[in-house]
């Protein structure tokens, strides 16, 4: 097993898995339910945005992995009422912020894997840009991971979101960019960081 951990504090890295609310076709499910299993597998926290679909199926392959502790799995949720979070969660956060909940998923992560996804999905990978985050996307999912593999958004970043195949090859590289370090934002202000 390898340790997703960071450096200068040994706390263990986050890995949050971005992908699409609605009921997942069977194998879009068991990818997502690997990518879960397997972060956990390598060290990492799993954080996800609470519900269903992606959300549902990476926390719950997340909670299958050998190597789960209580802990693991956390779930940002757009409102207040916990029952609404998927069963699979160990630690659920409402906010009530609803959709700037996405924010907060960003945040907390050291890399981010997008699974297919809409608009919710989007905006998730635009704030992980802007905060310059790793970004990885599983490309045979669809969605916005697929129209974004191998792209920049725009000139604030020149490395592109890198592409992965299948569980597995994804996970092999958010452990590479989360290991490289990502530099804390600070004051993005427009966008762009400020005076460094």
């Amino acid at each position: 097993m390898n340790e997703a951990t960071s450096h200068p504090t040994r706390r263990r890295f986050v890995l949050a898995a971005v992908g699409y609310a609605s009921p997942l076709a069977p194998p879009l499910d068991a990818l997502c339910v690997d990518l879960g299993r397997r972060a956990v597998e390598a060290g990492f926290r799993v954080v996800t945005g609470g519900l269903g679909g992606v959300m549902e199926a990476v926390s719950r392959g997340a909670r299958s992995a050998p190597s789960w502790r209580e802990g693991d799995v956390v779930g940002i949720i757009p409102g207040y009422d916990r029952r609404a979070a998927n069963p699979h969660l160990d630690i659920v956060v409402p906010t009530g912020m609803q959709i700037g909940r996405n924010i907060l998923i960003v945040a907390m992560a050291d890399v981010v894997v997008a699974v297919g996804g809409g608009a919710g999905t989007l905006s998730e990978i635009a704030v992980a840009w802007q905060l310059e985050k790793p970004i990885v996307t599983l490309a045979a999912a669809g969605g916005w991971a697929e129209r974004l593999a191998g792209e920049t958004i725009d000139a604030r970043r020149s490395e592109p979101l890198r592409g992965a195949a299948n569980a597995e090859e994804a996970i092999a590289i958010a452990l590479e960019l989360a290991a490289r370090g990502v530099r804390e934002p600070g004051d993005i202000g427009s966008g762009s960081r400020r005076g460094e």
